[in-house]
């Protein structure tokens, strides 16, 4: 599958602001991460693009040892520049549930492309009322929808609206939960525990903003409890005016930490007693694991619920969607509470058209493309702890649908600070980057999910097992 012989343990992490992890979160051998001789034509583009761009990448989370360049993309594979061929399990942070370019979406970017579709600027477009209509009969949490160009966007907007429609502004976010880089959520990523201190329930964690830029004034508005922690919730609740509440119904930036029984109905319970706005970032979630994602699943209604990634297969659109009478005050009669949303390309004819054609696929023979994944996750499943209970290895495996983590730690991790405690993030990085060396591309940095498509086939999942049993094999020795 691959001519790559680099089998090197990496300890490269994504980049950000945060403060570096502790000691014990790095303790896999030591490696020399520069990769110009493994991949010296990727290592040239990177040196060339350093010049112009600051870092040489363009979202700094992809800023990852070892740097290669990919060039090509086709169903359950990639290719980097120097001819190396990769199963993909990264899948560009999990929207290609597809599979990268696939024939049923290309067509479909190609089609309108072919009809002389463009960026008009002005009124509106049959294709994003088609959009629209879809999104709004599958999903019952969503009664109206705008869509907008990435995640962080419709975060933003989903947060400015709470804000507008309670005239309060405090809000609740996870700690080690990701929704995007504005200055509400820029924090509390995954924050070192001699940091931001020893578990605190209920109460709430200091806002550690993991960029600079953020004003100091802003981030009293903005409260970090542990996921899970329904007591914290309400602490918070009762000594703030809290605009609302955002979360990962699954924490999916730690791979997959799922809600405790209760949980979210306790939410959807606080948000109606304290009268705060609940939305839920089903970026990763939603259409991954479901048409109406993770809330349909769980049979809890958000207030307002974003989506992105799995959307429109690789292609940049996101939505916010929730209940009518929260989404007209983006429209609102009177212009003092009216809510700006507004973008020179929200609804472009390409993502928009890939987007329509991306729900057409999943809705197909009954739910096809669902059930062919939920069936190679079992497989990964099953096959991962076999491997697991064969080698005697500290290890357990966190599945939803298409979606894995192994978390080297004896339980599945409930919350940031279960998992900052509990597990090797050494031997999680040591194992991602040997598997990089045999043709298997799991995102080089610990803890980040794993993502199957409908592309990928059994035996890419057979060819993926015999790897991570040969390199558990090999690291237990």
């Amino acid at each position: 599958m691959t001519t790559q012989n680099s089998n090197k343990a990496l300890d490269g992490q994504v980049a950000s602001a945060s403060p570096p992890a502790p000691d014990k979160f790095r303790h896999a051998a030591a490696v020399d991460t520069d990769a110009s001789a493994a991949y010296p034509q990727s290592a040239e583009i990177f040196s060339h693009n350093r010049r112009f761009i600051p870092g040489g990448v363009v979202s700094v989370n992809r800023a990852v040892q070892p740097e290669i360049v990919f060039i090509k993309g086709q169903g359950a594979h990639i290719w980097d520049a120097d001819g190396n061929q990769y199963i993909d399990y990264h899948a560009a942070f999990a929207p290609h549930f597809l599979g990268h370019n696939d024939p049923y979406v290309t067509d479909a970017v190609i089609s309108v492309l072919g009809k002389g579709a463009s960026l008009y600027g002005s009124g509106t477009t049959e294709l994003e009322g088609q959009l629209a209509e879809l999104i709004c009969r599958h999903i019952p949490a969503v009664e109206s929808v705008q869509f907008l160009n990435t995640g962080s966007e419709a975060t933003y907007q989903a947060i400015r609206l709470a804000r507008a429609v309670t005239q309060r502004d405090h809000i609740i976010v996870m700690q080690g939960g990701y929704n995007g880089w504005h200055d509400d959520v820029s924090c509390n990523l995954m924050t070192p525990l001699d940091v931001i201190g020893p578990r605190v329930s209920p109460g709430e964690y200091p806002y550690i903003p993991i960029s600079a830029g953020i004003p100091r004034e802003h981030q009293k508005l903005v409260h970090p409890v542990n996921f899970n922690d329904l007591r914290s919730v309400e602490y918070v609740c009762q000594k703030y005016s809290t605009a609302a509440l955002i979360t990962e119904p699954i924490l999916q930036n730690l791979g997959i930490i799922k809600p405790e029984v209760g949980y979210l109905d306790g939410l959807r319970r606080l948000a109606d007693q304290h009268g705060f706005i609940l939305i839920f970032d089903e970026v990763k979630t939603g259409f991954r694991h479901g048409i109406a994602g993770y809330a349909k699943i769980a049979g809890v209604m958000p207030d307002l619920a974003v989506y992105g990634k799995a959307l429109a297969n690789g292609y940049p659109i996101a939505a916010l969607g929730g209940k009518k009478e929260l989404m007209d005050w983006f429209v609102h009669p009177e212009p003092s509470k009216r809510v700006l949303l507004a973008g020179t390309y929200n609804a472009h004819p390409v993502p928009t058209a890939a987007a329509i054609a991306t729900i057409e696929r999943l809705l197909m023979n009954d739910g096809e493309v669902y059930r062919h994944v939920e069936f190679l996750g079992q497989k990964m499943q099953e096959g991962l702890e076999r491997i697991i209970n064969n080698l005697s290895f500290e290890a357990v495996v966190a599945r939803q649908g298409s979606a894995f983590c192994i978390y080297f730690m004896d339980h599945c991790p409930k919350d940031w600070h279960d998992l900052a405690t509990c597990h090797d993030f050494g031997l999680d990085q040591q194992l991602r980057g040997s598997l990089i060396g045999c043709g298997t591309y799991f995102f080089p940095a610990a803890t980040k999910q794993c993502s199957i498509s409908f592309a990928h086939t059994e035996e890419d999942i057979e060819v993926t097992l015999e790897q991570i049993q040969n390199q558990l094999s090999e690291m237990l020795r």
